[in-house]
């Protein structure tokens, strides 16, 4: 099976954020949480605090002027906050998630607010932007700031916090409870599932997604066998998965055997009206899992063959034979990353078009021409409008230990003159694959050459492999934009990154 884009929600779920936010965000209420910089702690005055807010790590914006060394702005009327460093500019609204990064928009987790006449802005979100290094540090409740070419600190204590940032707000809608049920059948899943703790040496199920008319059970722990029958009246697919147990994670933190249940946000899928869950009984632990179906449909279920603990019910097939695993197989491993996607816009252009559709239109382009590469295995990292945090995306490409990553955006600027195509690297290891990919890049787009730059960017900087972010093009430019989305260039662009991934590799 060439085309693995669907299991990419499998390794997304497998973020352990949950408890680690519970935690400090009862210790930063009570504005116990310390940032240090560089090995120095930052004081605040005694009457302002730093806080945590849905588990960002909250400042008074005048601690990030003093502190950091940036110049910082507050007007009153706009209730702006205005950040300014070098030629790094930020944008922040009190009360929007909406911010603007060199004229670029982004999306916050959690907006900047007034605290009794006190602006506060997340400082994750300022410090990075800023090329600043942030870590968590949960057993000491304490976020570390390290600016370029000192040494990031280690944290003390195992946290479980993911990459050693900042507490995250929750995974992505569909991974944990919605608080509800829908209607079932007697004996299945209900509003009144029994109470039941977990017992010792169950697996656990960290995650469970829906995708590409498959469902796929994420398990850590003891092995599985799982049970699975169809039932009428009406149509259903029921997932039965003995002595097994809702990790904590997975349910937001709350502690498992409590009545836990919940229901996946699926649309698009015809065959699919519903997909349920719950810990469902007790003699053994068992979790179900139930498809709630438009029609009698026919369905494979098998274990993931390269170990990962990944159960999936296929119900495109009908035989049993599992797909071929990523890797492992000789082959190299490419992880395509489409930016921005569903509440992510990324950059709005000239027109009102939105980036996340163009990456997403030449992501899967790519996808199609990887198809045809004999020595090549890929994952895309969104193969519809799907939003990932930047945390998971980097990720899916670590976990699979891919041999490179490349990330497609589009650009902005306050200006509508600008114009051009660019790359980006952070690391050292990622600069000859930037080079490469930027000569096919600007000849495929036939735009201006804006050069290979660093960029310290999320995506490119957590990756262990060679990572490049490439910038096709300027929506804010209505040239650009109007060539951005055209099929020709589309395809100009897809074929390149192809060609500058083979070249990279030494496929032939």
């Amino acid at each position: 099976m060439k085309k693995t884009g669907f299991l990419l929600f499998l390794l997304m779920f497998i973020v352990m954020m949950a408890s680690v936010q519970d935690r400090a965000a009862a210790a930063s209420a009570a504005g116990n949480v310390q940032i240090i910089l560089d090995g120095t702690e930052l004081k605040v005055a005694k009457d302002t605090k730093v806080t945590n807010v849905n588990g960002s790590t909250m400042v008074p914006f005048r601690v990030i002027g003093e502190n950091l060394g940036f110049n910082v702005k507050w007007e009153q009327n706009s209730q702006k906050v205005l950040i300014n460093k070098g030629s790094k500019s930020i944008e922040l609204v009190v009360n929007q998630k909406n911010a603007t990064v060199n004229g670029k928009k982004m999306t916050l987790d959690n907006p900047p607010l007034l605290q009794n006449s006190i602006v506060v802005v997340p400082v994750r979100f300022v410090s990075e932007q800023m090329g600043i290094h942030v870590s968590w540090d949960g057993a000491n409740q304490t976020v570390y700031l390290t600016t370029t070419g000192s040494e990031p600190p280690k944290s003390g204590g195992g946290t479980g916090a993911g990459n050693g940032d900042v507490p995250v707000p929750d995974p992505s809608p569909g991974t944990r409870p919605s608080g509800g049920s829908s209607t079932t059948e007697p004996g299945e899943i209900s509003d009144t599932s029994p109470t039941i703790p977990p017992a010792s040496g169950n697996a656990l199920i960290s995650g469970i997604s829906f995708s590409e008319n498959r469902l796929m059970i994420a398990t850590q722990g003891a092995a599985l066998t799982p049970k699975v029958f169809k039932m009428s009246g009406p149509n259903r697919i029921v997932v039965d998965l003995p002595n097994a147990a809702l990790s904590s994670d997975f349910l937001g933190g709350a502690a498992a055997g409590t009545g836990n249940q919940g229901q996946l946000d699926v649309s698009g899928y015809p065959d699919v009206r519903n997909i349920r869950y719950s810990l469902f009984s007790s003699s053994p632990s068992t979790v179900r899992v139930v498809i709630d179906l438009s029609y009698p449909k026919d369905y494979s279920v098998y274990s993931d063959p390269s170990g990962s603990g990944l159960v999936i019910v296929d119900l495109n097939k009908t035989d049993s034979t599992p797909g071929n695993p990523v890797g492992g197989n000789g082959k190299k491993v490419v992880v395509i990353d489409a930016g921005h996607g569903d509440q992510d816009p990324g950059t709005i252009g000239y027109s009102k078009k939105k980036e996340k559709d163009f990456n997403l239109a030449v992501a899967q382009k790519v996808g199609q021409l990887l198809e045809d590469e004999p020595d090549i295995d890929f994952v895309l990292t969104r193969s519809d409008d799907t939003f990932l945090k930047l945390e998971e995306r980097a990720r899916i490409a670590n976990d699979l230990n891919a041999d490179v990553f490349i990330s497609i955006h589009a650009n902005s600027a306050g200006s509508t003159s600008a114009s051009g195509s660019e790359t980006y690297y952070q690391r050292s290891a990622s600069k000859s694959l930037a080079s490469v990919m930027h000569k096919y890049l600007v000849k495929a787009t036939g735009l201006s050459d804006r050069g290979v730059k660093y960029g310290n960017f999320h995506v490119i900087r957590e990756t262990k492999m060679p990572a490049v972010l490439l910038e096709v093009g300027y929506l804010s430019n209505p040239k650009d934009e109007a060539a951005l989305f055209t099929e020709s260039l589309q395809n100009n662009v897809a074929q390149g990154i192809v060609s500058g991934i083979k070249e990279y590799l030494g496929i032939q």
